[in-house]
């Protein structure tokens, strides 16, 4: 911009002082960005989600000097699942490098009990918002909800984020844009909980799992921590999924997620995402699988997928 009438030179304080002022804003304008949907080895930087609500960004620093990864999902991961029945939608976001890879085609899919992290997000949300803490009898609730994915627990908590509007409500203010909560509970011709029926993408739950990895807006540090805690804690019988052919000197903190979708039982939709970190790795994974013909078909699939990332991610 030019000036008709020349400015009074600035004291040298104060243009030193302007200047400081723009690095910081500049560096703060850097360091912000918001959440986005996966696509197929792509940065985060270059796949921020301009639709996010403003302020509710994860905060990062520049991306971290180093190698890149090929697709993990790409070659021997690819022929694996094309060998398998049924449909597979997955994606992995690094978080050193901050890229993101993903594979499959199709609308979104049931979450069955992964959606429990969600009820469990959306629960410490609404608590730091308020500015207290959780109660005893939810934190007791919250404990088997996700350690042994208890189906009780989970209906009381997704009951007292508010149901689907709850739900849908923190999805929004977290960036997740293709989350459909169940409408029901007790849905018709329906056995199981409705909230197993909330449909999602693996690009949402990758969303949702950096809001309690990466220090964000919604969830302070020590409730980012006690999620993990939980997620790390899983019972045993329920460790599979993401976590196949991981090191067992690796930190994982997963939800798995297995739901009939017919009363024959020969249709299931089997569910995995999580945190994987050690042995020079870092990254998050979601896998989503349904039309598997037995439980242990669709969990195998995953366990074989999640083996053949840890490789290619080492």
């Amino acid at each position: 911009m030019t000036h008709a009438q020349p400015r009074p030179e600035r004291p040298v304080p104060g243009i030193v002082a302007s200047v400081i002022l723009a690095i910081v804003a500049a560096l703060g304008a850097f360091l912000l960005y918001r959440p986005h949907a996966a696509g197929t080895a792509v940065t985060a930087d270059a796949a921020s989600n301009p639709g996010a609500p403003p302020g509710q960004g994860l905060l990062s620093g520049p991306v971290p000097p180093g190698r890149r990864h090929t697709d993990p999902l790409s070659g021997r991961a690819a022929s694996f699942l094309a060998s398998r029945d049924g449909t597979v939608l997955a994606a992995v976001y690094d978080l050193g490098t901050r890229q993101t890879w993903s594979v499959g085609h199709g609308p979104p899919q049931a979450e069955a009990s992964v959606v429990k992290l969600n009820i469990l997000e959306a629960l410490l949300a609404q608590r730091s918002r308020t500015g207290r803490g959780l109660t005893d009898h939810e934190k007791s609730l919250a404990k088997v909800m996700i350690e042994q994915s208890d189906d009780n627990a989970a209906t009381d908590l997704w009951n007292t984020v508010g149901g689907a509007s709850g739900i849908r409500a923190f999805n929004t203010a977290a960036g997740l844009t293709r989350t459909a909560p169940s409408a029901c509970v007790v849905c018709t011709g329906f056995p199981l909980p409705g909230w197993g029926l909330t449909t999602t993408t693996p690009a949402d739950q990758i969303t949702l799992l950096r809001q309690i990895v990466q220090q964000g807006q919604l969830l302070p540090e020590a409730q980012r921590s006690y999620a993990l805690r939980l997620l790390e804690d899983v019972t045993a019988d329920q460790r599979w999924g993401v976590s196949g052919g991981v090191s067992p000197k690796a930190t994982i903190a997963l939800k798995d997620g297995w739901l009939p979708l017919d009363s024959a039982k020969t249709d299931w939709q089997i569910n995995s995402v999580g945190w994987i970190s050690g042995k020079g790795r870092n990254y998050l994974i979601a896998v989503l699988s349904t039309g598997n013909p037995t439980e242990q078909y669709g969990i195998n699939t995953i366990n074989g997928l999640s083996s053949i990332v840890w490789k290619n991610m080492g």
